[in-house]
């Protein structure tokens, strides 16, 4: 049976697929946890570029091409791999916490609200900015507690990797949209690796400099959790999680899969608190509802009427494209 997206069956997930959406929620919540342990071993801008370099080798080796505009996949490449992971590892590396990074990386909703009404001219609906709004409040009582504590610019280097991940969201949906047909996603995300690798070996070169790289690879107390923490990036946050996304984006709404992402900064918090000893006061619990409350209502989908013209293949691959762009998965890391 082919996939309906406007089917009423298709809108009521199994149970089987809600139970590995939560999985992959408890993945990528778990990631950050990941990040900070190898960030303890390796300086922050090679630490981006070991992450990519695994995944871009046999990206090269063993996946074609997805025939999507150039642009638009090094576009992507450049937001969501570069410019996010450079901010987020730079700003956990100077000391932000885990679990409050994953959840001010929720930024990368609004913004890309923002960039594809003001640099893409879309349709921004009343729901949508009603959610921005109220995350964007929420994102100010966090800041403001980050300013409060002396931890302000490693605040503004989170947003600063949001900012890069809804760059990398509108590239992705362009380049769906420019397609002569329909890509295969997890193609796309996989060749998306290929371009982070060396402009940041070359910053990390230049920045973090040969003896900060060399000094790295030494064997120490924190070497092996370092390579585990990497190892867990790249086969769990990185493949497994992605890939079993991708598939229940392919077989339900965005819309239907999206909310479960909003998890993912309930999971990095509380494991940051368990296993680390992370604290959040009164007032970055109540911005944290309000941004997860913000980001779910501006995202959610509106029921669908059963009656409606039927869409032409050329507007169904541009609400697709918009599906898998605009909702992409929140809070990855």
């Amino acid at each position: 049976m082919s996939y309906n997206p406007d089917s009423a069956q298709t809108r009521r997930m199994p149970l089987k697929h809600r139970l590995l959406a939560l999985v992959v929620a408890l993945m990528w919540g778990l990631n950050f946890l990941a990040i900070d342990a190898s960030l303890q071993q390796f300086p922050p801008f090679l630490l981006v570029a070991l992450r990519f370099t695994l995944i871009a080798v046999p990206t090269l080796l063993l996946i074609p091409r997805p025939q999507v505009p150039l642009r638009w996949l090094i576009g992507y490449g450049l937001g969501f791999g570069t410019l996010q992971f450079l901010f987020l590892y730079w700003a956990m590396a100077a000391g932000f916490p885990p679990g409050l990074a994953s959840l001010v990386l929720q930024s990368s909703a609004p913004f890309t609200v923002l960039l594809g009404a003001t640099v893409f001219r879309e349709r921004v609906s009343a729901r949508q900015l009603a959610g921005l709004l109220v995350a964007t409040a929420g994102l100010a009582v966090v800041g403001w507690q980050q300013a409060a504590q002396a931890a302000f610019a490693p605040f503004l280097l989170v947003l600063a990797g949001g900012l890069g991940w809804a760059i990398g969201n509108v590239s992705n949906a362009r380049a769906a949209a420019g397609a002569a047909r329909r890509p295969n996603p997890l193609h796309v995300a996989m060749w998306m690796s290929v371009v982070p690798p060396v402009p940041m070996a070359l910053l990390s070169l230049v920045v973090e400099g040969p003896e900060a790289i060399a000094a790295s690879f030494a064997p120490g107390p924190s070497f092996w959790p370092a390579l585990a923490g990497l190892a867990y990036t790249v086969l769990i946050g990185t493949l497994a999680a992605s890939g079993a996304w991708t598939w229940l984006m392919s077989r339900h709404p965005a819309g239907t899969v999206a909310p479960f992402s909003m998890l993912v900064p309930v999971v990095g918090l509380s494991s940051s608190a368990l296993l680390t000893g992370e604290d959040l006061g009164p007032a970055e619990l109540a911005g944290a509802a309000l941004v997860i409350a913000g980001v779910l209502w501006g995202s959610r989908v509106p029921p669908v009427t059963s009656r409606r013209p039927a869409a032409s293949s050329e507007q169904e691959r541009e609400r697709d494209a918009a599906g898998d762009g605009s909702q992409a998965p929140a809070g990855r890391g």
